[in-house]
């Protein structure tokens, strides 16, 4: 990807780089900064990540390019959408859409546990599809990297920070040990190669978070998370919550955070589930079907019209 080279200023109490005033954080680490920002010109409200070229070893390197080269090819509604891309103060920004819903994160803080329809409906607004087309491996699939866009009634799920993805083709693995410790799989954990199903089991902590208000396996230090994970004989639902709970709502949390990666959902497997499939099936409609309903209708619609054209053009037919 091509950068532009843009020169840095401040006035007043906004930091100015290239076209836009960076006004304030929105978050951030070692290695980069997220801001609230304006365009100069337009006032449009936009996310800069700002990241810190002399902070990156050959690896972070290689996810940064990763991260730009997927984010400029893809234009899907839930994933962060990339605008532009630019150089100055030895960082790299990059113009991002911006959320005003915050993080998924943010929202089960202050709301807690979701019942299982919504949990349903953000699951299937989660966007693996284009992450699994580009062989993508996001690595870092956690609440606070899953915005929202709208009121949550309307809400849109958008997966951002694509800081640690790579790119992995099938049948091949990575090894790097990167990520969230709380939503990690164990293979990652224990310095195992691994391959998207590492993604697979942060969308089960998730999920169980969604449905539960907290995520399933905690520890004081990575070894007794992983510990804890693998003494785990059942999911640790709430023993209020888990009576509430749709067999399949568990079926799917339990397939998702097996152990063995090999018993773990895959992608397709993942998508076919009963537990997202559940909405279409109540109202006996499919997918296919809908279709062919809305093909009928429209077919329906333009007889109707000639219909009405031939009798206005000639009257003397109804006679």
């Amino acid at each position: 990807m091509n950068l532009d080279f843009c020169d840095a200023s401040k006035i007043d109490d906004s930091k100015i780089v290239g076209s836009y005033f960076l006004k304030s954080k929105l978050g951030g680490s070692s290695l980069s900064t997220v801001w609230k920002a304006e365009h100069r010109i337009t006032g449009e409200a936009v996310a800069v990540k700002q990241v810190y070229l002399s902070k990156l070893n050959k690896h972070l390197k290689n996810c940064l390019d990763c991260e730009l080269n997927f984010l400029s090819s893809v234009n899907h509604p839930n994933i962060i959408r990339l605008f532009h891309v630019f150089q100055a103060e030895s960082s790299i920004f990059l113009v991002l859409e911006f959320c005003a819903g915050g993080s998924l994160s943010s929202y089960i803080r202050h709301h807690g546990r979701v019942q299982e329809e919504i949990a349903r409906r953000l699951m299937q607004q989660l966007g693996l599809e284009i992450l699994h087309s580009h062989h993508i491996i996001h690595r870092d699939l956690k609440p606070e990297n899953i915005l929202l866009s709208g009121q949550f009634a309307d809400v849109v799920l958008k997966i951002a920070d694509f800081g640690l993805s790579r790119r992995v083709q099938p049948g091949k693995y990575a090894e790097t040990v990167c990520g969230s410790p709380l939503y990690m799989a164990p293979e990652v954990l224990q310095f195992q190669s691994y391959d998207d199903k590492a993604d697979m089991w942060s969308v089960g902590v998730i999920l169980f978070e969604l449905l539960n208000g907290y995520p399933p396996f905690h520890g004081r230090t990575n070894f007794q998370l992983l510990q804890n994970i693998k003494s785990c004989a059942c999911l640790p639902f709430s023993q209020f919550i888990l009576p509430t709970l749709h067999p399949d709502s568990v079926d799917i949390c339990s397939r998702l955070l097996s152990v063995n990666p090999v018993h773990r959902l895959s992608f397709v497997e993942f998508y076919n589930h009963r537990f997202l499939r559940k909405e279409e099936k109540e109202h006996g409609i499919s997918r296919e079907n809908r279709l062919n309903t809305h093909f009928s209708f429209d077919f329906c619609s333009v007889l109707l019209t000639m219909l009405v054209y031939l009798i206005r053009s000639h009257p003397s037919c109804l006679r």
